[in-house]
This record gives C-alpha cells, structure tokens and sequence, in this order.
C-alpha cells in the first residue's frame, strides 16, 4: 500500500505513516486539547496552505491526520486551488465525517453535499461517520437518533452505513483504538485504494466542461430572440438540439484533453503557454542514446529534436517504450509477449480472436504528433530551426496550421526564411539553368492535393511517388509508427518542392510546389477554398461509394472551375484520361509505379495548361489566416532591419562594403601588412625602425577614424541597443535574411563566372607549355575573386565593421572624453555570441586575428558569464570538405555552409553545458572554432603554403581537441594537408602544449568494411610518419613518427563518415548512416573532454594572444609566449610564498620558546629530531596545503608539471630551517657553558648586594624620611662594593677591529699599497663604480686596441663578481655569535680567505686584476663586517662585562636598601626585587613575539610583500618612478639586492613610524598574557608551597619552573638567606600582583605608537625577517640588458625569465667602437634578423632570434618577442637622459638616439603600465 508523500515541520514525525485521514465536518463537533490524541491543541489551520498532514503515533501506528474541518464554510474557489496541491502529494485512505450527538443543524447536513461537490461522488467510499458525545450518557443514544431522524438515517446509508462513536475530546485510547480498525477494515473493502489526486482532477474537469458550457448556452440564449412563437417551438425541441450541442461540445472539450494528454505524456506540460526554446536542445546535455529503441515517451521530444538537428530524417520514426504491467515482456523490436510464450494453446489462439487479443494493445502515439506538438509548443525562432532541419531532410514542412485549441488557421511564414532551394532546369534551346532562392520568394507552380471523405488509399503515398519514390517526403499511413490516432495533423497544409537536376531522369522540368492537405477537405473548407484559387492543378482523392452531397458539390464546383484538376477514384481502374484541364485516374488493381507515371503526365499536361504561379508571401494577403510575422516584436525587428537594408538599395554590390563597412578595407589591410612587418624588423636602428612603424599604423588608424562609422553601422548598433531581447533577435535574424537577400543574385552570377574561369585555368594547366594566357586568365581570376570578395555581404562583415571602429577608438581616444564613447560595442557582440551567433576570430579577408577587439568581445562575455571552464574543439580541413555541415550537425550550429567560398578566416560559437553534465564534463561550454578551407586561396592563384601553415598552427593552438576533416581516403591526395598538420602539432609539441587530434574522414563509400579501413589506416600512419620526417627538419626537432609529437593511436583517433547525402541532390535526403557518424563522433569527443585540460575563457583569450602574436613572428617556437603557464606559475609563486612563510613563522617561535628554555637552563641539548617535531604540525598543514593547492586547482593540469618540483623545495626549506635553529641554539648552549662561570660570579654578587643592601638599609632607618640623604649614602657604599666584588675580573676590552683588518693585509701586500689605499677613500665605492677598467691589466694588446676600455660585459661580470662577494661575505658576518660569544680575529681572516679565493676564481682571458683592485675590495668588505662586529660586540659587552652589568643593577638594589630602611617586610622587597627582574625578560619575550607578528602582518597588509616576486619588484618600480631619485636608479640597476633589502628596510620602518592601532594592540595583548602567565605562576607556586609546607626557596622554584617556556627568567641570585624571613606566601603572592601591575603600567605606556619599539631589542629584527624571506629568490641577470630574473625561488631549474626587458642604455650598453649608447630593448632585437658576439674579441657572431645557440647564459633564458609600448624604460631614459650621460661618460647619438616617439611618455605612463605587464 502506497501511503502519501508527508510534509512535516516536526523533525521527529519524519517517518512513513500506515493510513492518511481527513477530519471534516463543524469544529463544535470536537474538543481541542493537549490530551486530543488525533489533533492536539490546533483548533483551526491559520491559513490554508496549512491544510498539510500531521503524523501522530496513535496506538503504536503512525497515522497521517489532515483537519479540514470547517472548510465546507469557505467559498469554493479559494479551497479548490489548496486541495489540488494537498492531493499532488498526498493520498487520503478515510474521510472522518464528525457529527455531534444530538440535534442534527442545517451546517451540519451540508457538509456531506459539500464533499461530494468538491471530491465527487466516488469521495463517499471512502467516508466514515464519527459521532460524538459530550458525556457518558449519550454515548449510546446513535441508534435512537437514527430511528427519530430520517436526515440523519439517509446520511448514513450515502456513508455505506460505516460509523463509531468517540468522546467529543478524542482522548480515549481505547476508542481510538477500535476506531483505527474500523479504519482498516474500510480500507480493507476498497482493497487498499484510496481517493487520489487524479480523481480529484477528473471532478475539476467534469465541473469546468460544465460551467464552461453553461457559460456558452447562456451566451447564446442572449442572442436568441424574445418572440413567444420562438420560445414555444424552443421548449418543445430544447432538449434532442441540447444534448447534440452538449455532445459536441464535450466532444471538443475530450479533445483538448487529449491534446493536452498527449502534452503531458512527452513531457511538454505547461510547454505551450511557455515555449521550448532552441538553446533548451541545443546545450550538451545527459540524454538517452539516440539510437537505442523503443525510448520512453517522456524523452521523446528531446531524442525527436536531437535526431533533426542532426539531419537525421529517421527522427520521425522513433518508436516509444511501453509501460507493461504484469508478466507481459518487450521484446527487442518491440514485439509484446504474452501468455503464448508460456505454453498456451497457440492453435486454439488463431481462430479465438478473443484470446488472440487478450493482451491489451499499447497506446500509441503518431509521429505527426510528436512533431506538431514539439511545433505548437516552441517559440518562433525553434520553429524556424525545426523547419529548416525538416527542409534539409527533404521532409515536407507545415504551411497552414489549425491552432489545436482554437482552430483558427496559422501561416507560419517565419519559419522558410532560412530555407533555400537550388535546382537546374533546361530551357527550350537546351541550354542549362541553374537556380538558387529563398523558398519564400520562389515564384512556382503549385500542385495541390486532398481528399474528399476516407478513401482507402494514401494521398500522402501516391505524393511521395512524384517527388522522391525513394524517400517520405509526406508520412504516410504506411510509415513506421503510424496509428489511426492522429490529433493534431488534421486541417494541417504542408508544402513540399520538387527540385528537378537537369537530367533526363527528372519528373518534371522546372521546380513544383507540392501541397498537402490532412483530413477530410469537405470538413476543412478554408484551406481547401484557399489553395484550390492558388493552385496551378489541383488533384482530389475521393471514394465514389462514400461521396456524399458535401463532397459531390465541392467536385461539382472544381469541375466547373477553368483550372486544371485531376480526380483520383479510389474504386476505378482506369487509366489516366481527361479533356480540357480535366483529368480523371483510377487506383483499383492497379500497381504503384502506373499510378504514378499516369499522375505525372497528368500534372504535367496541366501545368502546361496553367499559368497560375504561387509565392508563399501571397498567403499573407490571405483573410482569415492568422500570420506569424505579425507578432509585435518580430514586426519591429523586420521595420528595422528594412529601414536599415533599404540604405543599400540602388547600390552597385562590389562597392557597398567600401562606402557602408570603410574601416575593413584597404587602411586595416594595410595596418595588418604593417603589424607583420614590425614583427619581423630589420634595418640597424631597430628602435627607430620599430618606431616609425607604429606611426605608420597610427596614421592608418586615422584614416579609419576618417572613415568613420557609417549609417548602416549606425542604425545596426542603435537598434540593437535600444531594443528588448527578443526584438534583438528577430532584428539581427532579419537583417541576415535581409542582407543574404540583397547579395544572393549577384553573388550567383560571380560565382558562375569563377567557376567557368577556374575550369579554363585547370585545363591550361594541364598543358605543358606554361602560355601567357595562362597568366592572363589567372589575373582574371584573380579580378573575378577580388570582387566576390567585395562582393560578399552579410552580418559578419557588420560586425566586423563595429571591431574596427572599435580597435581605432580603443587606439586612438579611449581616454577622450570628447570623441564619441564605443566601449558599448563589445557588450552587444558578447550578448550575441552569448544567444548562440558565431563571432569571427580571424578576419578571413586580411588573414588577421584583432586581438583588441576579440580580447574586448571576451572580456565582456567573462562579464557576463563568468569566468567559465571551456573545451575548445577546432576543425581544420580542404575547402569544401563539409568541415561546417559536420559541426552544424553535431552541435546544431549557425555556422555558414554551402558548396564553394562559405567559411572565411574563423569563427568561434559557445555551446552551453547543462547544470546536470557539468560535473561529468568538468567544464560549462563547449567553444567551437570553425575555419576557412586549407589551399582555399590557392582558386586565386596565389600562393597559401604560409598562410595555410599558419592558420593550421592557430588552429591546433587552441583546440583541445582538433578534427582533421578529410574528403575519401587516399593518403596521396591529402599530402598536403597532413604536411601542413604534422607541422603544426609538431610547433605545439616544442611549446609545451599538448592538444590532441582526430582524423575525420569525408564521404567513404562503404563505411562498414572494417578490413577494407585497416588497410587505409595503416597507410594513414605511414603518410603521418613520413611527413613527421619531413616537418622535424623543417622545425630542426628529433621526430621520427607522428606518435613522437603527440599520444596518436590510428585504431582509436581514426573516423570514417558515410556519404552525406542517400543519393544524388537537390532531391536527396541526408545519409541516416551520416548523422550516426556525427553522433558518434560527438559522444567520442564528449569522452575525450573528461580527460582533457580545459580552460578558462580568461585563460583561451591569452591563448588567442599568445598564438598569434608568435605567429606574426617568423620563429613560431622561438617566439610563443605561453602566458597560461606564466600565469600559472605565478600564482604558483604566491602560494609557495605563503607555504614558506608559514614554516619560517613557526620556526621563529620555536626558536624562541627553546631559546628561553636554554637561558633558564631547563635545555642543555637540542637535537635536530626534537626541531623536526615541534615543526612536523606546521610541516603538515603546508603539505596538506599543497597537496590541496596541486590536485583541486582549476589549473591543475598545468600545475602537476611543478608539483614535484615544490614538493621538494618545500622540504629543502624546511631542512634548511631545521638546521639554521638548530646552529643558532646550538651557539646558545657553548655560550652558556662557555660563560657559566661568569653567570655563577654574577649570582653571586647579586646575593652578596642584597645582603648589603639589607644589613646597610637596617642601619640607617633612622634616615627612611630623607630619601635625598638615602640616595647619597648608597652611592657612596655603591662604588665601594662593585669595586669590592670585582677587583680580581678585568673589564671586557673594546676592539680594534680596523687594526687587525690593516695587520693582516699587510701581512699579504705592501704595507704602503695598504695605507695609501685607505687614505685615498676609494675603496668606499668600489661597489658602485660603473668603469672598473683602472683596475686590470690587459693580458695581451692588440695595436688596434691598444686604448680599447673594457666592453659592457667585462664591466657587468667585474661589478657582479664584487656585488657577490659583499652580500656573501655579510651573510658570514651575521652567522657569528658576536653577540653571545665575543669577537675574534680569525672572523676577519675567514672573511679576507673567502674574498681571495672568489676573485682568484674569477678568471679572464683578456684581463687580470691589479693588486689595487684586491686591496680596495678587501678594504670595503672588511669595514662592513668591522662595523656589524663593532655593533654586535657592543652587546656582547653589555651582557659580560662585571661592572657595566652591575651598574644595570644599581636601581634594583637601592629599591632593597630603601626598603628596608623604611622598615618593609621581607616578602615586600622580595616581591619589588622579583618584579624589577621580570621588566627586562618581559620585554625581551615581547620583542620577540612581535617581530614575527610585525612580518607577518607587514607581509599581510602591505600590497608589496603579499605576493610573489615579480609583484615585490613592480612595487620597487614603482617606488622608484615616484622618487625620481637617480641614485638609487642606479643601485637597483647595478645591485639590485642591496635596493631590495633597503626598499624592505624603508617600508618597514614607514609601516612602524605610521599610526597602527592594530599592531600596538596585539604588543599589549602580548604583555597582557605575560602579565597572566606571572599571576599564574605566583598562585601555583604559593598553592604548591602551602600543600607541601615549603619555604620560600621552594617557592621560587616553583615560580620559574613555570615560566620556563615563557620568560627568561632565574632566581639563582635570589639567595636563601634572602628569603629566610618569609613566611606568608599569600601576601609574598600578592605583593607581586602589586608591584607587577606597576610594571606592566610603566610597560604600556611606553607604548603609544609602533616608533616607541626600540629595534636593537628585537633579537631579529622583522625588516631582517622579511629580507630573508623575499630576498632567497633568483638573482641571474639578462645576459642583453640585465634585467632580473623574477623567480621568487633560488635554484629553480625554469629558464630565467622577466615580465619586461630594458633597453640596453639602462645599464650602460653601448655600439662597438662608439660611444653611443645602445637604445634597443633586447625583445626588439631577438624579433629581427641583427646578430650579436659574445666578446668583442670573438668573431663568431649569432643571431638574436637564436640567442640560445650561444649557450650559457644566454641558453638559460627565456626572452621572447615583445613589441608593445614597455614606456617605463622609456621614460626612464627620456627623464634621466644627461644623468646617464654623465654617469656612464657616454651619448644618446648617432645609432643611440633617443626615438622622438619615447619623449611622450610621461612618468604615470610608465607607472600605470606596470601594472599591465608585470
């Protein structure tokens, strides 16, 4: 038993009840309450949607209680609505019907009339009377009342004598209980039924068939004339017409309903209020296999569809899957099996038709319905598509359509205008005639056929045979699936053409119309009175035995008519005869193919007799004919779109697009001329070259502007803009009609006239001799090209007008806000390509990609959709090789198709994925590219070897997965093109990308035979290997077989596609075997995509960029920029930042809770086992990070190329980290052992001051008021004492740190050479001299070169090596523990052995260094360190010097000395002297925390450090432009790491000196929890001593003892002597709150703002902290213009790379043998055929653009060409022009001339322009 669906609010009813009941009747008929055990406290629902089941558990049973009590008070209409949704989901199995006990009121009878209003009749069933009693006396009154009521006696015998008595309350379980199982009997009698949703349906149905026709009789009883003579004879025949009208009136109302059945059951409820749209099938959706039969009718409509688009005609014929019920079974083939199979009698069966047909047949539905209730249902534009799909599948389309529910007559006019039929007639010379036209204008005879009642025969067969005996044009009653019942064809008109090839074998001469009307034409009287005027001949099928009145006056009245008309008898057998126009023919015994041939030669005849034509547009004119076109919206689109062609009229087609479209014509063919050219410069002066190009284009880009937009563009952008969508689409589908319209006519003749010409080219060809009319015809070709080409009009070229006039305002005024504003134009071409229309990629004409416009167009799509995942799917093939017919089929697209110059340049369209197969897929659209045909320039006569290589490159670059359309199957003939495709993949392979391939073979004849294809396969794979050869030599790549250059296997990548047409055109229809092939390919594609590496739409606009730009270039490999990957790897970047940074933050605070540990001496050894477990949580999480980062990035396919790279750098880093803590603690520990003495001395003395502090403050309380006179006698006890207890430790020593520097050089050089360089100065600035030439010594000399000064890169290694040396010998300086163990002077040999050793490595073949030079770099390197010594010494004697540490001291013992003279306790002073001693380590430990929460929050907050490296070095830039500070140009130039560690330097210490609440928030949060840990360790230390009765020693213990991890912190001077005395530990623990709280005071206020922070107190600074995090990156410099490499990891195996490069003159390059300085930018240079040498004394030279084969450095870097503006060097070098001069000594003249064009930047030029490129 199925119970109803439960909508609960109670978590805790959620469960399946056994039965559902209704409560109705009066509420006073029942008492509410908590002990009401079916309804409880609710009285009434608050609203009626809370009509809703509640579960209950009444008597161990889940019982589901709806309360309609009551609602029989409320009016009809609003509870009808309610119920309907109560029983959608619910099933009710008993109405209770409440009645109290007592006297039966007049509300209480009409409850029962109100049920069976609302629910029926059959409602009683189902009914079960309560009785209620107030009290135990009436309980037994029902049987009295029956007696004395015969209302109430006859309610209960409607109620089927069912009914029980409870307690008004309902709160007897026993009586529920009995109630429950009167309950079940019930149910048990209606053998577990229950009124349902449907029964209720059908009551509405039944009351709206009534209303509405008592609606219509009073109507029409309004009409009816008052007389009394009409009225009497009204009465007395009101009731046989009444019933008739009832009848047929129902008749149509059954009608509806079965339509609207038959609706419902394909799964179009709601669908013709709500139309289906084309993009609903279009989208890539998880649907049922097409090919598998029966499917269910629910997915009907979508498989129906699906087989149209794909010009599959057999989408008519797809047979439904039938519910069985019982033990019936399907069998394959749809064949239903009943009891036969299981040993019946079948002899018995064959003559028992009863039991032949016991077993029930199924419900069928007729195709035509399926069609036209898909038709009815779909909005104007799928209608349209269907038609077309129906036309191309040479199927007969509906011309005049009964609407199902109001029959009025529908012409949908709109649907033809994309159909167009091509024929070829012969005149009476002979001569042939080819036609091509709009099946809308085409101007025909029309055949017209009916018939008159139900002849047996089939008119749509008898049809068939005059146009296609092969094919159902018309479905007919033999047609698979056919029924009898058909509802929605009859009234139907539909036309087909017959369109003849010019061949004897045509039936008839010239193109027919064929017309087709369904169902009975006496019944159907408008269509049949309507085309029998139009027609040319008209042909009736009508039985003779079953005409009848009706239908021999419609004969009478044709026969009388002066038009043809041919009579075909069913029941006659004569042959075909007739007089006049009048022709008659007999069916009777007579076989299909006479009929026929007499029907044709009776056509024929009269056709000849005829001159009535017939044009689809004069139904227009037609009344009573509802048209489509009239709809509002597509009205207003068509008045615009006619407004806007109208312009055109009058207007010679060749130079429309010269005066309507300027911007696309010669001034942007030639700016793409110029645009390739500055790709591949040449000449000496690159940047001047380079320079005078861009004005070129510019000034082509104002003659564009010149040109301006035109009024056709005008008008197309402002209707687009001002109309609503749907207006938008009908506007943008008309102006294509419109425009293919205009150009149709001309476009024939031109392409007639090419063909004739191309044919005479071909056969001169042929021919040996290579004569001058050879030439003379191609040039006519050519002319005859160039004007197709101007010839070729439609939207595209409309569109592509709106890129152009969009790139030059982009180009030329985006930033005037005076010149009129097209950043609109995007926005309408993304909403375009959105709805589903083709945007061009390539403009086909200029063979050009404008990227600004593409890059706009998708940028706004991004806008719009979102940042959405695509698989880019391209085609790539021979021109006509059905490339666009093959991606039209499998994806129901728009792209252009016809035989001939269709496809120009690319175009790209999205196919939506749907919600549902997106997580299957991965992605959201498919993006299709569809491109011009390979050799398609080559019918011009022009050469296309480079333009078709180049197209195939771009192709393949940004395809996925790209088809290789091929025309048969012979290798030989497709050489070329698999040349041309190996090349391409093989470009792919050496640039790192990977798409994949499969090859498509085009109409194979036999397709099934599989060994037949091996054989082709197999020299496929030969042809493939063979021109892999032949390309790896051409690309200078080892490839010996195409599986070398991509994952290719010949069984699996390989397709063969059956002809597209089954048989010969313009009549025959699409190969069924065709469209399987596509569907195939499709699902094979849609497998391949799971598996593949999609992209973003951001990511394939790069991919656009990227590809292209490298393709301008002539070195496609050399010169692809794969800003995917970069991206990529940035981000990469970023987040191994913040995974470096998370363990170098833990190691920081491990560092220093183990640090605090070893300073308490609670840590003697540290291992690094110990380091790596404190880390290995930290360790996880980044792993964890990682691990996530790799595997669920949307990018992860690119990633998992790095993803072991970082594994392991991540490990390297933490290693490092391990091992740099544990040589830090390690250093701790000897320095604690090393001064334990020291320590025990300064314990010690600490105990022995106390003491005297004590014993001198005791003498002198006399003096406690004199604090003054205090002051002066322990001064004068102070010195004594300090001098006392330290006289036997000398003081610690300064250094000499700049003598020992000078003795040990002196013990290597002259001691004179030593002094006079240091007198001299120069040595200061050896590391930013820019001419290191007075330091070497030639090795030998040339005469030439005898004052030859050292090149750029002599000088550049000279100043790398000494930078090198600085920064290495500063990383030795900070690795000594000066600090904690002292200085030594074999630190300063170490260093001066370290430089030696770097420079003697160092070797020249040209020079070696002077002693000078050696003496001057030691010299500066030595007083670098000297000074970090000095300053790290400096604290080491703080720390270790007995006195110095003393006097620190002074105040904590005179605060002792005081004490006790005032007469404190000994617990206060030990309390003060506690608290004094936890000030210093207080602030340490805080120090300490905040500069690794400074870094980080630094890192966080500012834009500068909360990236990677390249994001750091654009901020530095940036610094730099604002500062204009020459100076520090120059360091960043020539040592750009000691720039960066003060660029880190500056930023911190701005970051500290600015207002930060924030930070001094979380410094005095860090005193706050230092403050808490003390509290706490006073009070454990107190509890701990009262527990164990302790002394105050033991409670010092224990107080250290837990701040061991916090504080560094010692109470060994704390002798026991100084705490003898102490006896109350709740007072020692209170008064050190006390006094600590004045500590923490003095602490806070010292804090007011983050500049208060001392930086000496960090123990590492957080500017040091970050420097060590930013700067362990790649430091590797251009080898051309030294630019850095910006690879935020040191060592990393990547070629060096730089976002932009300089010009040479940055860093003081310079022309051999001038002074001129080298402008050029290394980009520009590697772009062009220029050479350079490694050594100016080296005559072996190479060229830029194969910097590489120079090997080292220049091998191990990335420089790709770049031609875009880079105006920050720029800029740099305008603006610093005379300071370079001077700095360098040398000129910008000559070759060095600054280019004018540089003047105009300005410096927010050149800093907005970082962001852009870096």
């Amino acid at each position: 038993m199925r119970s109803g669906r439960v909508k609960e609010q109670d978590e805790t009813d959620q469960q399946l009840s056994n039965f559902t009941m209704s409560l109705i009747g009066n509420t006073r008929a029942l008492r509410f309450g908590r002990e009401n055990i079916l309804l409880g406290e609710e009285e009434l629902y608050l609203d009626l949607s809370q009509i809703t089941p509640r579960t209950r558990e009444v008597s161990g049973r889940c019982v589901s209680v709806i309360n309609m009590l009551g609602l029989h008070e409320l009016p009809q209409q609003s509870t009808d609505t309610h119920i309907s949704h109560l029983l959608r989901d619910h099933e009710i199995h008993v109405f209770l019907y409440v009645l109290p006990l007592g006297l039966l009121t007049d509300e209480d009878k009409m409850v029962l009339d109100w049920l069976q209003r609302t629910f029926g009749e059959k409602s009683l069933d189902f009914v079960m009377i309560v009785f209620t009693y107030e009290t135990e006396d009436q309980k037994d009154t029902v049987i009295d009342d029956l007696k004395k009521n015969a209302v109430l006696e006859q309610i209960v015998q409607k109620c089927g004598k069912r009914y029980y008595t409870c307690d008004k309350r309902l709160n007897n379980r026993s009586e529920i209980s009995t109630l429950l199982e009167r309950i079940d009997r019930l149910i048990s009698q209606n053998k577990q039924a229950c009124y349902t949703g449907e029964m209720y349906k059908k009551e509405l149905k039944a009351k709206e068939i009534l209303t509405k026709y008592s609606k219509s009789q009073r109507i029409y009883q309004k009409t009816r004339s008052n007389s009394d003579e009409e009225d009497r004879t009204a009465k007395k025949s009101q009731h046989a017409p009444k019933r008739g009208k009832l009848q047929e009136f129902i008749s149509k109302e059954n009608k509806e309903q079965k339509i609207n059945q038959l609706l419902n059951s394909i799964n179009l409820t709601g669908k013709y209020e709500d139309k289906l749209k084309t993009d609903d099938f279009l989208e890539i959706r998880k649907s049922p296999s097409q090919h598998k039969e029966p499917c269910s009718k629910k997915t009907m409509v979508q498989i129906f569809l699906q087989r149209l688009f794909t010009m599959d005609y057999r989408a008519r014929y797809t047979l439904v899957r039938e519910e069985t019920t019982g033990t019936s079974t399907v069998e394959p083939g749809g064949v239903q099996a009943s009891g036969l199979e299981r040993g019946s009698d079948f002899f018995a069966s064959i003559f028992n038709p009863k039991s032949a047909s016991e077993a029930k047949k199924p419900s069928h539905i007729h195709p035509m319905d399926v069609q036209m209730a898909v038709f009815h249902c779909a909005d104007r534009f799928l209608q349209q598509f269907m038609v077309t799909k129906l036309s191309q599948c040479q199927y007969a389309l509906p011309l005049l359509v009964p609407n199902p529910f109001t029959q009025q007559i529908e012409f949908p006019l709109w649907t033809f205008h994309q159909i167009k039929k091509s024929w070829t007639s012969v005149d009476k010379s002979g001569k042939i005639i080819s036609n091509s036209q709009p099946v809308y204008k085409a101007e025909t005879p029309m055949v017209f056929f009916f018939r008159l009642g139900t002849p047996s025969s089939s008119k749509s067969q008898l049809m068939n045979s005059l146009i296609n005996e092969k094919h159902n044009t018309f479905f007919h009653r033999q047609c698979r699936g056919n029924s009898k019942a058909c509802l929605l064809m009859d009234g139907v008109v539909e036309i087909a053409w017959y369109c003849p090839s010019g061949k004897d074998t045509d039936h008839f001469s010239d193109c027919v119309a064929f017309c087709n009307l369904h169902g009975d034409a006496a019944v159907t009287g408008n269509q049949r009175k309507l085309l029998t005027e139009m027609a040319s001949v008209s042909v009736v099928l009508i039985s003779t035995f079953e005409a009848n009145d009706k239908s021999k006056a419609i004969l009478k009245e044709l026969s009388d008519s002066p038009r043809p008309l041919i009579c075909v008898l069913v029941e006659e057998d004569s042959t075909v005869n007739g007089y006049k126009g009048k022709f008659k023919l007999g069916l009777k015994d007579r076989n299909q193919f006479d009929v026929s041939e007499d029907l044709k030669f009776a056509i024929r005849q009269g056709l000849k007799r005829s001159n009535t034509t017939f044009k689809l547009e004069t139904l227009k004119k037609c009344s009573g004919i509802r048209v489509d076109e009239d709809d509002k919206d597509c009205k207003r689109g068509r008045k615009a779109a006619d407004e806007m062609i109208n312009r055109l009229k009058d207007k010679e087609l060749s130079s429309i697009k010269q005066k309507y479209l300027p911007c696309q014509g010669k001034p942007w063919h030639d700016w793409c001329q110029k645009n390739k050219e500055l790709h591949r410069l040449q000449g000496n002066n690159l940047e001047i070259d380079k320079n005078a190009i861009q004005q070129d284009m510019k000034i082509l880009r104002y003659q564009q502007n010149v040109c301006g937009s035109s009024c056709l563009v005008d008008a197309f952008v402002s209707n687009l803009h001002s109309m609503t969508v749907r207006e938008a689409m009908y506007f943008i589908r008309w102006v294509g009609i419109l425009l293919d319209d205009f150009s149709s006519d001309k476009l024939s003749e031109l392409n007639h006239e090419y063909d004739e010409k191309w044919k005479q080219v071909l056969i001169l060809k042929r021919t040996r001799n290579k004569s001058e009319q050879l030439k003379e015809d191609q040039k006519r070709l050519e002319k005859i090209s160039n004007k197709l080409s101007a010839a070729t009009f439609g939207l595209e070229h409309i569109m592509r007008e709106m890129g152009q006039l969009y790139e030059c305002w982009r180009s030329l005024y985006e930033r005037d806000h005076k010149k009129k504003d097209l950043s609109h134009f995007p926005h309408l071409a993304a909403k375009l390509m959105i709805s589903g229309h083709p945007m061009e990629l390539m403009d086909g004409d200029a063979a050009h990609v404008p990227l600004i416009w593409v890059t706009a167009v998708l940028d706004e799509v991004i806008k719009r959709l979102g940042d959405q995942r695509v698989f880019v799917l391209s085609v790539l093939g021979i021109q006509s090789t059905g490339k666009s017919t093959m991606l039209n089929a499998m994806f129901g697209l728009q792209f252009a198709v016809s035989a001939g110059r269709c496809t120009r340049g690319a175009f790209m369209q999205l196919v939506r994925v749907t919600e549902e197969m997106k997580e299957e897929l991965k992605f959201d659209y498919i993006l299709v590219v569809d491109t011009e045909g390979l050799r398609a320039l080559e019918l011009a006569g022009r050469s296309t070897q480079h333009h078709d290589n180049e197209l195939a490159t771009f192709v393949v670059g940004l395809g996925n997965l790209t088809l290789i359309n091929i025309m048969g199957e012979n290798p030989a003939e497709m050489q070329d093109i698999l040349q041309i495709v190996v090349q391409a993949f093989l470009r792919m392979k050496k640039v790192r990308l990977s798409p994949s391939c499969v090859f498509v073979h085009q109409n194979v004849g036999d397709i099934t035979a599989r060994e037949k294809n091996k054989e082709g396969r197999r020299r496929l794979q030969e042809k493939l290997d063979e021109m892999t050869k032949l390309a790896a030599k051409e690309e200078v790549c080892d490839a010996e077989c195409f599986s070398d250059v991509i994952s290719f296997d010949v069984q699996r990548d390989v397709k063969y596609f059956a002809q597209l047409w089954e048989g010969s055109p313009p009549m025959a229809p699409p190969n069924p075997h065709y469209s399987d092939n596509v569907q195939e390919l499709k699902m094979d594609i849609l497998s391949r995509a799971t598996k593949s590496q999609c992209m973003t739409l951001s990511q394939f606009k790069l991919r656009i960029q990227n590809l292209w730009e490298a393709l301008l270039n002539e070195n496609f490999v050399f010169s692809f920029k794969n800003s995917l990957e970069i991206a990529v790897y940035r981000k990469l970047e970023e987040e191994y930042g913040k995974w470096t940074w998370s363990l170098r933050s833990a190691m920081l605070s491990t560092e220093d809770k183990l640090h605090t540990r070893i300073n308490n001496q609670k840590l003697h050894r540290v291992e690094e086992t110990d380091l790596v477990d404190e880390m290995r949580k930290t360790l996880q999480n980044v792993e964890q990070s990682m691990k996530q980062y790799f595997e669920e990035s949307r990018e992860k396919e690119t990633l998992i190329q790095w993803k072991g790279k970082f594994q392991e750098k991540i490990k390297e880093v933490h290693n490092d980290l391990v091992k740099r803590a544990k040589g830090k603690l390690d250093d701790i520990i000897i320095h604690r052992r090393v001064f334990k003495t020291l320590s025990e001395k300064k314990t010690l003395y600490e105990a022995k001051l106390f003491e005297r502090s004590k014993s001198f403050g005791s003498k002198l309380k006399h003096k406690a008021s004199d604090k003054n006179e205090l002051r002066k006698e322990f001064d004068t006890v102070w010195e004594m004492w300090v001098e006392g207890l330290t006289h036997d430790i000398p003081p610690v020593k300064d250094t000499e740190i700049s003598k020992d520097v000078i003795s040990i050089l002196s013990e290597s050089y002259e001691w004179n050479l030593v002094h006079t360089r240091q007198r001299c100065k120069e040595y200061k600035i050896i590391d930013r001299l820019t001419d290191h030439s007075s330091y070497v010594t030639k090795r030998y000399q040339l005469k030439s070169s005898e004052d030859k000064p050292l090149t750029s890169e002599e000088q550049d290694s000279i100043k790398t090596l000494i930078t090198s040396i600085i920064h290495q010998s500063m990383d030795i300086v900070t690795s000594k523990p000066v600090s904690k163990m002292g200085y030594n002077i074999s630190y300063i040999q170490e260093i001066i052995q370290f430089v030696k050793q770097n420079v003697s490595k160092h070797e020249s073949p040209k020079y070696v260094f002077k002693k000078e030079f050696m003496v001057d770099l030691l010299l500066h390197v030595c007083e670098r360190a000297g000074d970090a010594f000095a300053e790290h010494y400096k604290a080491f004697r703080e720390a270790n010097d007995p006195q110095i540490y003393l006097a620190k001291k002074k105040p904590e013992y005179f605060n002792v000395f005081q004490g006790f003279c005032q007469g404190v306790t000994a617990a206060e002073v030990l309390g003060g002297l506690i608290c004094s001693g936890l000030r210093e380590p207080i602030l340490k430990s805080v120090y300490n925390q905040t500069a690794n929460d400074l870094a980080g929050e630094i890192r966080a907050n500012l834009p500068a450090f909360n990236g990677n490296r390249s994001n750091l070095e654009k901020h530095i830039l940036k610094s730099l432009a604002e500062e204009e500070n020459f100076d520090k140009f120059m360091l960043y130039i020539h040592n750009p790491r000691e720039h960066f560690e003060n660029f880190i330097r500056d930023k911190v210490n701005q970051y500290m000196t600015a207002d930060n609440p924030k930070a001094l928030t979380r410094i005095k949060g860090h005193i706050k929890h230092k403050q808490q840990c003390i509290i706490t360790a006073a009070q454990t230390a107190t509890a701990q001593v009262k527990r164990k009765k302790g002394d105050a020693n033991m409670w010092l213990r224990n107080f250290s003892d837990s701040l061991t991890d916090e504080l560094e912190y010692s109470k060994d001077h704390l002798s026991s002597k100084t705490c003898q005395d102490i006896t109350d530990f709740d007072f020692l623990e209170e008064v050190v709150k006390r006094e600590l709280n004045t500590v923490i005071e003095e602490l806070n206020s010292s804090f007011t703002s983050l500049s208060d922070l001392n930086m000496e107190m960090f123990r590492e600074r957080p500017d040091e902290i970050l420097i060590k995090h930013f700067c362990q990156c790649c430091w590797e410099k251009c080898p051309f213009c030294k630019a850095i490499c910006t690879n935020t990891i040191e060592g990393h195996t990547e070629d060096h790379s730089v976002p932009f490069h300089r010009s040479g003159g940055v860093n003081g390059s310079y022309y051999e043998d001038t002074t001129n300085f080298l402008v050029e930018f290394c980009t520009t240079s590697v772009a062009s055929k220029k050479g350079f040498r490694t050594s100016p004394d080296l005559n072996e030279e190479f060229l830029f653009k194969e910097y590489r084969s120079a090997g080292p450095p220049y091998s191990d870097w990335s420089i790709t060409p770049d031609l875009s503006e880079l105006p920050y060097w720029k800029w740099f070098m305008c603006r610093f022009q005379n300071e370079l001069e001077k700095h360098y000594n040398k000129t910008f003249q000559g070759k060095g001339e600054i280019p004018s064009e540089w003047w105009n930047y300005t410096k927010q030029d050149a800093i907005e322009s970082l962001d852009k490129y870096m």
